[in-house]
């Protein structure tokens, strides 16, 4: 087997490969960091690779604490406590340390903290991010625990904002981070459920991106190979997480999907959205849930490439069906639950959430337009069981 290193730089300088955490004061010092807040979840925040990380960093001469104030499906409070914890302890840099949420806390405390607006004045619509002051933000590193968000190469964070139980996408492409750590064996003590949801989320990327109908070529390329890699390696990190290839495979195809969703995401990621901001649903397994029905939804756009993707797989039917079956397939393996019903949504729900789903960002990137009405229809068939096309 080949050594699964390597040096990077796509978008941002990735410093891939096991043990990589070693590098970290050395991250840290090339942005120039002397005091970094390291960003955290509070379940991290109690293991020994906090421990571990933060020792390091004194080690080496840098005065680094943590913030671990945030939850799963991060809210303004977070952010805003984040900020005044780097603010108070007169921080000069964030090093965002963990899966989805901490590295979406840290990447928006790094912004907010050379603001003067709130959060939401820089969510993602028309050219709200030039209200930036881009000389305030701090330099951040990303250190991803999960393989699923890829938020470590993105340049927006999703914070869930309270008022209407709404996810909103901050943006501002100096969000990316300066430096990417990605060392799988960080992953290594992930249990396998969430192994599972995450990895799932790491395809819904891919696929979404690879269907969009927007033209992008270069993003369409790392799909593919970003799929290929889940079906190769996500049953086996779900079975032996101890097994540090599929590990090191599975988030490269996370840093691929969220390299590649600049090409657009679709209704997966629009239904999706207000289940985890109203219910606290994990967005990775929602997605999972709610995918073969929204890819069977969008069937009619979408026969040659699954052709194509099918072919690609190597897939033993080399079609829409087969495409659809691997994915059945790979969620009943991994123990991914069949309806939304099971995730807690119900058909009350279906009309609530409809409207949300419908403004969400992602539902540009559909291949096929969707209305209200189309996602009511389409919460009921993930809530039902129902895999019918429009």
């Amino acid at each position: 087997m080949a050594s699964l290193r390597g040096n990077w730089n796509y978008p941002t300088a990735v410093r891939f490969g096991p043990g990589r955490i070693a590098e970290l004061p050395d991250a840290c010092k090339s942005l120039n960091m002397k005091r970094p807040l390291l960003v955290t979840d509070a379940a991290l925040a109690k293991l020994p690779m906090i421990d571990n990380a933060v020792a390091a960093c004194k080690a080496a001469g840098l005065e680094c604490e943590v913030f671990s104030d945030v939850q799963a499906n991060p809210v303004e409070s977070n952010v805003t406590n984040g900020v005044n914890a780097y603010r108070s302890g007169s921080h000069d840099g964030v090093i965002a340390f963990g899966g989805g949420s901490a590295l979406d806390t840290g990447k928006a405390v790094a912004l907010m903290v050379g603001q003067t607006r709130p959060i939401w004045d820089f969510e993602d619509r028309e050219d709200w991010f030039t209200r930036v002051n881009v000389s305030g933000m701090a330099p951040t590193v990303a250190v991803p625990t999960t393989s699923g968000t890829g938020s470590e190469v993105g340049r927006a964070s999703v914070i869930t904002d309270v008022r209407d139980h709404t996810k909103k996408i901050i943006f501002h492409p100096k969000m990316l981070p300066s430096i990417v750590i990605a060392d799988p064996e960080l992953t290594l003590g992930l249990p396998a459920k969430v192994t599972a949801a995450v990895g799932m989320d790491a395809l819904s990327h891919n696929l979404e991106a690879y269907c969009s109908p927007s033209y992008h070529p270069l993003a369409e390329g790392i799909a593919l190979e970003g799929m290929r890699l889940v079906h190769d390696y996500l049953a086996t990190a779900v079975r032996d997480g101890s097994d540090i290839e599929a590990r090191s495979q599975m988030m490269a195809a996370s840093l691929m999907g969220a390299t590649a969703f600049q090409k657009g995401l679709g209704a997966m990621h629009s239904l999706s959205h207000p289940c985890s901001a109203n219910l606290n649903t994990h967005h990775g397994l929602t997605n999972a849930v709610v995918m073969p029905y929204v890819l069977s939804w969008n069937r009619p756009a979408l026969t040659a490439k699954m052709q194509r993707l099918a072919a690609y797989l190597n897939l033993p039917q080399q079609s829409f069906n087969g495409v659809l079956d691997w994915i059945l397939e790979l969620r009943n393996t991994i123990g991914v639950p069949d309806t939304l019903s099971e995730l807690g949504v119900t058909s009350e729900h279906a009309q609530a959430f409809a409207q949300q789903a419908f403004d969400d960002p992602s539902t540009g990137g559909n291949p096929i337009p969707v209305t209200v009405a189309d996602f009511a229809q389409l919460y009921r068939n993930c809530i039902e069981g129902k895999l019918n096309t429009v």
